[in-house]
């Protein structure tokens, strides 16, 4: 039998070095948007000479920010709640038809996520056109919904395939309906995946840029949107601001979803 290979260390020092770097790229821009909120100046700048809460006041005073606010989640829990039953009945049409209409189905499912951005938003911006509906929040959910039905379907498949059927048949034999077996028996077991799909999507939602800014304006404008205009037109700290507070949102999501699939 062939001894097992002797450990690297140099190797093994070599790739943590690597990931540290490029963990540290990913992150260090992030690290420092934060101190520059805290900024008591007019403009950006690191490191802040002096500190305040200015610019979260401004943030939380502001009735156009906290109107996109409030646009923005309303639109991502309406986009959970709409995207992962669709999610979940294509996921269970896949693992019972099998073959090549699964797999027809899992294309047409995740097509939206290998689409460019601007490719989608484009033609969402037409079709809503047709319809009246840009700027309407249900023309913004819509263009959400198709987003995040992909980022579920990817969390729910694996979940679903693993799914024992026997015990819906034997449900089934005893007298129970479709429904009331995959409601009763399937998705009590699949919880874990359903909240995961559902925080996923919702985050999904929240962080949507490209297509809130071709679909949706007024009283519907979201937060992701607001921040681009403002962007566009004059820089100061609040921008800072809500960008740390919308990075601790993300994190915090992230956390759940990762506490929750955990063994």
């Amino acid at each position: 039998m062939l001894d097992p290979y002797p450990e690297n260390r140099l190797a093994r020092v070599l790739l943590w070095s690597f990931g540290a770097l490029v963990l540290a790229f990913l992150i260090l821009p992030t690290l420092i948007v934060v101190p520059i909120s805290f900024s008591a100046s007019e403009m950006l700048e690191f490191p802040p000479r002096t500190f305040s809460l200015r610019w979260y006041s401004s943030f939380f005073g502001s009735t156009d920010w906290m109107a996109a606010l409030r646009t923005s989640l309303i639109l991502a829990g309406l986009t959970a709640v709409v995207s992962v039953p669709a999610a979940f009945l294509a996921c269970v049409a896949m693992d019972r038809l099998g073959g090549r209409v699964a797999r027809g189905i899992y294309t047409f499912a995740v097509m939206p996520s290998v689409v460019p951005g601007i490719l989608l938003a484009i033609g969402l911006f037409f079709v809503l056109a047709k319809l009246r509906l840009l700027g309407t929040l249900g023309g913004v959910l819509l263009g959400h919904i198709v987003l995040a039905i992909p980022v579920a379907v990817i969390v729910l498949y694996p979940s679903v395939r693993r799914f024992d059927w026997v015990q819906l048949q034997a449900a089934r034999s005893l007298g129970a309906g479709w429904g009331g077996g995959i409601i009763g028996i399937m998705l009590p077991q699949m919880t874990i995946s359903l909240v995961s799909a559902a925080l996923m999507a919702f985050l999904s939602s929240l962080d949507e840029a490209v297509i809130s800014i071709f679909v949706s304006g007024g009283a519907n404008t979201t937060l992701p949107k607001l921040m681009f205009i403002s962007l566009r037109d004059q820089i100061d700290p609040t921008i800072a601001a809500i960008s740390t507070l919308w990075t601790g949102l993300v994190i915090s999501v992230v956390l759940v979803v990762a506490a929750r699939q955990k063994p």
